[in-house]
């Protein structure tokens, strides 16, 4: 029997969807997280907007499609937001939620088996870590869960009902993780729902997790921090750990206007402050960000602040969202700004998004970068430097070399080995 395990959304779901893979194989049974033809399917749903939600109830249909016959369960942070949806689409045999996602698959096995005929179950959600997850390494950088949960309560954002409060994963874990990753990769990305919470509730921080790494040798990045963690002390222990010059900062407006009103605890002084000091210690960095367009109430004056804001922290690359009603947070109740007038938004800022970006590959044609050579795509292998630029190269699939940038080329730039 084939089982596929299909995540949507973000890394920790990937993280723990390939642990569910895993631990299925270890049960006998072939299993995958590519989607492809199956007997049966494992959907790991996300909610981080209504869009995600409804990709998530589309996957029924698309696994369906490759299987008419097959047998479907659900799980994650969609189901958890509502189970409803998913309990009515044929073919669906069990529904879970965020909570123990490892025994989910057991409870799997017990359908199988006539052991368990339930339909539904959500179970509360954790108060404590859950360090049961163990992924077989399916991609070229091995991704590390640190963290799980989120306490800032975002006024847009409703992953903290559903994913819990933060929690964090012991060093020592941590630790043997990463160390069992050694000669398998080159890189190990740190992920969680909120890392910058790291250790807040065992007594820790992030520059102890930091420091903790620094032996594991291999390159280290963070899939995503808050500005408000970054200070001079975090930047040289990243400087003395091997941390890659790369840093996705989670901005979401530049207006501070717009920024108390999705309680952000910055203003966007102090994040380009932040972005200042990032470049003292690693002048070349590669800053990315995410920003919502037509946040609730935003005026074109306030968008336009957001615009100089962005323009000013010279981003290599910016995820942008037009702002997606999610029920029950606060700003779903406050006045929305038309939708047509948040796409139009958006594409202006996508099209800075790609001015900074050129900007940023342009001022580094001619330096030198470590290349980490990960899959082929089309007539070159491809990679990525230290501060994130994608680079078209000859090397080896595998390979960890130093790289002359030459010019800009597709999604990236052209690459020699030197």
């Amino acid at each position: 029997m084939k089982f596929v395990v299909f995540s949507l959304g973000c890394r920790v779901n990937q993280y723990e969807g390939q642990s569910m893979v895993k631990k299925f194989i270890e049960h006998g049974f072939e299993a995958t997280d590519r989607l492809e033809y199956a007997d049966a399917y494992v959907i790991n749903t996300c909610s981080v907007t209504s869009e995600a939600d409804k990709k998530s109830r589309q996957a029924v249909a698309r696994v369906k499609k490759l299987n008419k016959d097959a047998k479907v369960y659900v799980l994650g942070c969609s189901s958890q937001n509502n189970s409803k949806p998913f309990e009515e689409k044929d073919g669906v045999i069990l529904v879970g939620g965020v909570a123990d996602k490892m025994e989910f698959v057991t409870k799997i096995l017990d359908t199988l088996s006539g052991k368990c005929d339930k339909t539904v179950e959500i179970a509360p959600l954790p108060t404590v870590y859950e360090d049961d997850f163990s992924p077989s390494l399916t991609n070229s950088r091995a991704y590390i869960k640190v963290q799980d949960g989120c306490n800032n309560f975002c006024s847009y954002c409703i992953i903290p009902y559903l994913r819990g409060r933060s929690r964090s994963r012991s060093l020592d874990s941590i630790y043997d993780e990463a160390s069992s990753l050694i000669g398998k990769t080159r890189e190990l990305v740190i992920t969680g729902i909120n890392v910058s919470a790291y250790g807040k509730d065992i007594g820790l921080n992030v520059i102890d997790l930091i420091r903790r790494l620094a032996d594991i040798p291999m390159r280290k990045r963070f899939g995503s921090l808050e500005c408000t963690v970054i200070n001079d002390e975090m930047l040289q222990a990243m400087k003395d750990s091997g941390f890659c010059g790369s840093f996705h900062l989670s901005m979401q407006s530049g207006c501070d206007s717009v920024l108390k009103k999705m309680n952000r605890r910055y203003t966007s002084e102090q994040f380009l402050q932040i972005v200042g000091l990032i470049r003292k210690y690693y002048p070349d960095a590669g800053i990315t960000t995410d920003v919502i367009a037509g946040f609730p109430e935003e005026s074109e004056e306030e968008f336009l602040q957001t615009v100089e804001t962005c323009s000013k922290a010279k981003f290599l690359h910016m995820h942008v969202f037009p702002y997606s009603e999610r029920a029950g947070t606060k700003a779903s109740k406050m006045q929305q700004v038309d939708k047509a007038i948040r796409v139009e938004r958006a594409n202006r800022l996508i099209q800075l998004s790609e001015n900074m970006k050129n900007d940023f590959l342009s001022s580094q044609t001619g330096a030198i970068h470590e290349v980490f050579i990960e899959e082929k795509e089309g007539d070159y292998n491809v990679g990525y430097t230290d501060n994130f630029i994608k680079v078209y190269s000859l090397a080896p699939i595998g390979s960890c070399l130093k790289h002359k940038l030459t010019e800009i080329y597709g999604e990236g730039v052209k690459g020699e080995t030197v």
